[in-house]
This record gives C-alpha cells, sequence and structure tokens, in this order.
C-alpha cells in the first residue's frame, strides 16, 4: 500500500462540503493529505453521487437549493484526481461478485483501491464493516486516524 495515494468515495466527500458528524474527522483528514502531499483519487463515479446526495437532500428539504448549490461547488472544486481505467466495471463487476454486494457502485470505490494499492477511506460505516475483514486496506472516517 503506498503513503502517497488515497481513494475516497462520496459518502466522504459529503462530510467535506456539508456540516454533518464526522465532518471535522473529514476536514482535519483532508488537511493532512494536503499537508503531507497525498494524492487524491476516485472514479469518476464520485462526482455523479455527490450531485446525486445532494439532489435528494434538496427534494427531502434536508437542503435548501443554496446550500446544496454551495456544496456542489465546494466538492468540485476540491483538488483530486478522478480516474477511470478501461478494466475498472469489469474489476468492480467482480470485487461485487467476490464479496456479495447487490449493486458495484461502492465496488467500484474498491476496484480502484485495489488496483492503485491504495487505502480506500469512506464514512459508510455499513460498507466498511461489510468489507473489513477481507479488505485490510478499508478505512472508516470514525476509526482513530
Amino acid at each position: 500500500m503506498t503513503d502517497s495515494l488515497v481513494c475516497i468515495d462520496a459518502s466522504l466527500l459529503i462530510k467535506l462540503v456539508v456540516p454533518e458528524p464526522l465532518s471535522d474527522r473529514a476536514d482535519a483528514l483532508w488537511g493532512r493529505w494536503i499537508r503531507d502531499s497525498v494524492e487524491v483519487v476516485a472514479p469518476r463515479l464520485l462526482h455523479y453521487e455527490v450531485t446525486a446526495v445532494l439532489r435528494r437532500r434538496v427534494h427531502r428539504r434536508l437542503l435548501n437549493e443554496a446550500e446544496a448549490r454551495a456544496a456542489l461547488d465546494a466538492a468540485l472544486a476540491l483538488e483530486l484526481t478522478l480516474v477511470d481505467p478501461d478494466d475498472l466495471h469489469a474489476r468492480a463487476w467482480e470485487m461485487a461478485r467476490r464479496l456479495g454486494q447487490p449493486t458495484t457502485y461502492d465496488s467500484h470505490y474498491l476496484a480502484l483501491a485495489e488496483s492503485l494499492g491504495c487505502p480506500f477511506w469512506t464514512a459508510n460505516e455499513r460498507l466498511c464493516n461489510a468489507v473489513r475483514t477481507s479488505l485490510t486496506w478499508v478505512r472508516w472516517l470514525g476509526d482513530p486516524l
């Protein structure tokens, strides 16, 4: 595993742009990565998921339109690298099959991190608990930093 590269998912990115539980930890982790010149990567799926989450929160009246648009702008402005290797979908399919996952959304992030040999960070505790025994490089935002 490389210390100069990390993969994140939408659940962690949302914590950076919308104040909610664990946002302080996400901010601290992001600051550490910037300080240590760690490259943050994700599949292009990241921005689609962040946009969907924020729009859903507006629809459910958990955020107003202006708050969600500001959060989306902030998310899109964060310095990270979107990476979609040619074989990512096939890797995600295989990862979901191996882990018994019903969909491949989370598996895209996991497959990317695995292929790059880097840690994967998520704020999705349920995902982390489901895979952490078989994928030791998966990190939950709520774990000790």
